[in-house]
């Protein structure tokens, strides 16, 4: 555990040696194919970084944070686009925060949509409450239905990743004095696929696959196809390459190799919101359903489907045991003042 903390603080020291070479190609390289060449080297070094990494706590946020969303910033950076390109240029401290982390800052010119709501301590403590709640449940998983089973892993990867944007919103907050978007707009009140997708769920992720990726699909359909329908392949190429990333990160996190179950989860939310926007289109306004009906079909088809496909290749690589091993191993780090192997722990509930 030692050589894995000593590999993730020498990871994270190369990144931010990068983002400054980044930073001042960016000075004096005007935007371009020029400045996406410069950059590469630095693409690829943030792809290779994670792989000196093998547990869930360092590994996991790394290549999140690094190797897709940091490498997607850098690409849009390139040609003058995402949130790294700023006019007045951003101060040194706020490009290397916000290629590092999952976070977008809110300008003065900007607000936060009216529907999104800064979470509360109440809120962060009834979802504590409800993960210990499971937790000591999953200690009787035996007696239970896989279904059900299956659904506290659920509500452990979002409580997880929820924990982990907020962390990195805590972080960058205090260290900017900036006001950060929220990173959830309560899912479970989606009433589409479209909608979870594009306005709910994990918006840092919406908001840099819409430039990255969506909108120059749209460029590139529009000559083959009609203007009114040319959003439907755009999608469909936008949850495409969301797959492939997923696929990448559970490489990383288990190095089991790749089954493309959950490329083929998003490659069945790309086809499905494609046809929302096809029936939204044809249809208008004389096809609306009322929420209390949208939502619970909308999460019916996203649970159901993840169920499917999405969780089947995440539990192979055991993630909740090795995440608990490594959480006591750090507890054992506060104790001791020393890093031992998770491998030494055993963990009384997965």
């Amino acid at each position: 555990m030692e050589g894995e903390a000593y590999n993730f603080i020498l990871d994270w020291s190369i990144a931010v040696i990068s983002l400054l070479y980044s930073y001042t190609i960016g000075m004096f390289m005007a935007q371009g194919t020029t400045r996406l060449l410069s950059l590469f080297p630095i693409i690829l070094l943030f792809l290779y970084l994670p792989l000196n990494l093998h547990t869930m706590f360092f590994g996991g946020p790394t290549f999140f944070f690094m190797s897709w969303l940091g490498t997607f910033k850098l690409m849009l950076y390139a040609f003058g686009q995402g949130p790294l390109s700023s006019y007045p240029t951003l101060p040194i401290s706020h490009f290397i925060t916000i290629a590092c982390l999952p976070i977008k800052i809110i300008t003065k010119h900007e607000t936060p949509s009216p529907q999104i709501k800064k979470r509360s301590a109440k809120d962060y403590a009834s979802r504590v409450f409800l993960f210990l709640i499971t937790l000591k449940a999953n200690g009787y998983k035996e007696k239970m239905h896989p279904l059900l089973t299956t659904s506290i892993y659920a509500y452990y990867i979002f409580f997880g990743l929820e924990l982990l944007l907020a962390l990195a919103a805590y972080f960058a907050r205090n260290l900017l004095g900036a006001e950060l978007e929220p990173q959830f707009d309560h899912p479970h009140h989606a009433t589409s696929v479209q909608n979870f997708w594009g306005k709910r769920w994990n918006l840092m992720v919406s908001s840099i696959l819409r430039p990255s990726v969506y909108h120059p699909a749209r460029v590139v359909f529009s000559h083959v196809v009609q203007k009114k329908w040319v959003s439907v392949p755009a999608v469909f190429t936008t949850f495409l390459v969301s797959g492939i990333m997923h696929e990448i990160i559970f490489y990383y996190l288990g190095r089991l190799n790749p089954t493309w179950e959950v490329t083929w989860f998003f490659v069945v939310q790309g086809v499905w919101v494609g046809t929302e926007i096809v029936i939204k289109k044809t249809t208008g306004q004389r096809f609306k359903p009322p929420p209390v009906v949208t939502r619970p079909l909308t999460l019916a088809f996203v649970v159901s489907t993840s169920f499917w496909l999405f969780f089947p290749p995440f539990l192979r690589f055991y993630p909740f045991a090795r995440g608990c091993k490594e959480f006591l191993s750090l507890i054992g780090f506060f104790k001791h003042g020393r890093l031992m192997s998770s491998d030494d722990y055993a963990c009384p509930y997965f």
